[in-house]
Formats: structure tokens, C-alpha cells, sequence
């Protein structure tokens, strides 16, 4: 099977601009930006009233000020708070003191400052354990609407099937793709019955039967996270598509 018209750069910055910046801010989109990066990756869950924001950790103790902030009794879990209070956080200063007061950015926020410079999105459905559902479904349906009428639509990735399977019955013209850590039983099949475009694995997965396997099926083929060139190379030969990368600095992302 021939795979369709790929439309995205082979090169995507890690959640921004890798470790270089606070992840999955604003800031990060403008560092990644700054060393020629076209495509970003970043992580999307839900606030306790629906909001799409950006953040990777389920909780918020690693990337924000939010235990200090949200005070000692309040759950460290993101998705109990409201986007109203989470908007408030403080999500540079953990990075270095240059990020200090850096927010939290919506996904509205993130995808107008894509589609204003002409970048590419790769979103992962990263929902609060419980919100596979509602998250994919939701997270589709915003995606839909912020980039109706655009010539390139975000590509919407998650570890969960059924986040995906729920961005599949709400917006099934965006494109998906199954990401893996492992190559457990049954992962084509699975990434064929929900429509996928592309797998996102784990660069150490690839090799010339998975890659082989992948492409007979239609689909392309993604890794993360690349960091070093020996890896480049490597799945270079294999004839991998898209790498993933923490290395903005390092890699000039030249396709």
C-alpha cells in the first residue's frame, strides 16, 4: 500500500524547543522557532472545566509552582483545578530564573501562534488517567475548529487508543497517529482499525522489519526522541519520516 502525500517536516522540536526552554510554553515554540524548527510537538489535557492547556505530568509539582500556588490542601493533580487558576501558575521559573512567571499556555494560545507563523502541530492527547475519552474527543473538537479552513490540520497522536478512537468519531478528517514505547501484540492492526496515518515510536523500535512492516501497511513512520547523531543516521537508512528531538541546537532542521 502506498502511502499518502506526507505534508508535515521531517524535523520536530520536543515540546517546544526540547530542554533549552520550559517545556510545553509559549517561550519554548519561540526558542525552537529561533533555531529554524517548522513543527512542534506538545502535550494536551483538560482543565476541570474543559479547557485545553498544555502540559506534559499528570500532576503539577515537576513543571510549575502549582502545590506552592494552589496552597497545601488543594490536589496536585492539573485536571482538578480550573482554567482560571491554572492559567495563574508559574511554568518557567523551575527551568531557570530567565522563565520566571512564564505561563501556562492554552492550546488556543499555542494554535494561534502556529497558524499566524504558518508551523506544523503534532499533539499529543496526554489526558488525565479516567479522561481517555473525553479528552480525545475534546481536544479533536477544538482542533477542528481552530484550524478550520487551513491547508495543513494538526496531527493528533496519543499512547491511548481510546483517546484516539474518541478524536476518530468526533473530527475523523484529522489525522492520527498511534504512539508506541513498546511493540506490544497487535500494534499495526490497532493503528489500521483507528485510521492512523503514522506510528510514533520509540526510536530504538525501528529497525528494517518494523519500518518495513509499517510502510506495506500505508503508513509513515515517526521517532522520539532523537538526540544524538548516530540515532539520525541510522533511522536515516532505515527511511524513516519524521524524528522528534530535544536537540534543537544540535540538528538544523533542514527538511
Amino acid at each position: 500500500m502506498t502511502a499518502s502525500p506526507w505534508p508535515y517536516p521531517r524535523w520536530i522540536a520536543h515540546r517546544g524547543a526540547g530542554k533549552l526552554a520550559p517545556e510545553n510554553t509559549l517561550a519554548a515554540f519561540r526558542l525552537g522557532a529561533s533555531h529554524g524548527y517548522r513543527m512542534f510537538e506538545c502535550d494536551v489535557k483538560l482543565s476541570a472545566d474543559g479547557v485545553p492547556f498544555l502540559l506534559h505530568d499528570a500532576t503539577l509539582e515537576r513543571t510549575s509552582n502549582g502545590p506552592k500556588q494552589l496552597g497545601g490542601d488543594a490536589s496536585n493533580i492539573a485536571g482538578d483545578h480550573p482554567w482560571a487558576a491554572l492559567s495563574q501558575l508559574d511554568a518557567g521559573s523551575w527551568h531557570c530564573a530567565a522563565y520566571a512567571g512564564e505561563p501556562l499556555p492554552s492550546f488556543e494560545n499555542i494554535a494561534h501562534y502556529c497558524l499566524q507563523n504558518d508551523f506544523f502541530l503534532d499533539i499529543e492527547i496526554k489526558p488525565t488517567p479516567g479522561l481517555e475519552r473525553i479528552t480525545g474527543e475534546a481536544v479533536a473538537q477544538h482542533a477542528a475548529r481552530l484550524w478550520q479552513g487551513a491547508d495543513v490540520p494538526p496531527l493528533l497522536t496519543s499512547f491511548r487508543p481510546e483517546s484516539l478512537q474518541a478524536a476518530r468519531d468526533a473530527q475523523p478528517l484529522l489525522p492520527r497517529a498511534l504512539l508506541l514505547d513498546t511493540l506490544w501484540n497487535g500494534w499495526l492492526e490497532a493503528a489500521q482499525s483507528l485510521g492512523c496515518v503514522a506510528l510514533v515510536c520509540k526510536h530504538r523500535l525501528w529497525d528494517a522489519t518494523s519500518v518495513a512492516q509499517t510502510k506495506a501497511a500505508g503508513l509513515r513512520c515517526l521517532s522520539y526522541t532523537v538526540n544524538d547523531e548516530p540515532t539520525v543516521k541510522r533511522l536515516t537508512d532505515l527511511g524513516t519520516d519524521g524524528i522528534i528531538t530535544d536537540r534543537v541546537d544540535l540538528f538544523a532542521p533542514t527538511a
